[in-house]
């Protein structure tokens, strides 16, 4: 049993040197396009297309709170008030009490109930009446980046691939050619439940991202992500505790553009 203490130190210490690379690196990494960096002229208007509330805590937190820092413009559309439990009408509360953590006015989220886009993983999203809706948000706040989930949908929930498949049929179909779209990667199940040890590999690869259309974005406070699914109160178990501590997705997301 004496092989535990050195493990359980060894752990510690890989954890804390890959928060702090995480938190020091997060304001200067080299895949940062020039469309979402400060450097750029104009600020932009960016649309997170997301299937239930707490996706915007659990999955995409990095991404939001850069673009905060960056001073662009954040616009959440959820499909859909998570009713699969029953508790819909709860959800939508927790969502709009969570987006005050990441700053997002309430006038920027929009939540969906539509009796053909209702949560559950069995219940299949029609892409044509999606794609409607999606493009309606676009008009409204004049949108110049869209942002979801690619075709595994990070859990491979049913509800995020089909959210993926109608931006993917947007944009090659009907979307002006300067709007971009960008895919969040999902990651394999070990680097997935790594937490912010899954920064080295992806750190060893950043230097290829520009050449894939990738980029690669750091949570530069980690706790908030943490703060923001905890205001998602009937989420709040203890499985999705743990997950928000050890999933990568907390610590990192690497996003694709949509080609």
């Amino acid at each position: 049993m004496g092989w535990i203490w050195p493990c359980v130190a060894l752990f510690l210490s890989i954890w804390v040197a890959s928060v702090w690379r995480i938190t020091s690196l997060s304001s200067r990494l080299p895949s940062k396009p020039l469309f979402l960096s400060s450097r750029s002229e104009k600020r932009k208007n960016v649309l997170l297309v997301m299937a239930h509330p707490d996706d915007e805590s659990m999955f995409f937190s990095p991404t939001i709170m850069y673009l905060a820092s960056e001073g662009h413009r954040i616009h959440l559309l959820c499909i859909s008030v998570g009713n699969a439990d029953g508790l819909g009408s709860t959800r939508k509360q927790e969502l709009y009490h969570a987006c005050t953590i990441f700053e997002i006015p309430r006038e920027h989220i929009q939540i969906l109930d539509h009796q053909n886009l209702q949560d559950g993983f069995h219940n299949k999203w029609e892409h044509n009446l999606l794609g409607q809706l999606i493009n309606d948000s676009i008009a409204i706040w004049n949108i110049d980046m869209v942002i979801t989930f690619d075709k595994y949908g990070v859990s491979g929930h049913p509800n995020h691939r089909d959210v993926h498949h109608a931006v993917r049929k947007l944009m090659h179909e009907s979307l002006p050619r300067e709007i971009e779209a960008w895919e969040l990667i999902s990651m394999s199940i070990f680097r997935k439940y790594s937490g912010p040890a899954s920064v080295w590999p992806s750190l060893l690869c950043s230097s290829s991202y520009e050449k894939r259309d990738m980029l690669l974005l750091l949570n530069s406070n980690p706790y908030k992500s943490y703060h923001a699914m905890a205001k998602h109160k009937s989420q709040w178990v203890w499985f999705r505790k743990l997950f928000v501590v050890f999933s990568s997705y907390t610590y990192m997301n690497i996003l694709h553009k949509i080609s």
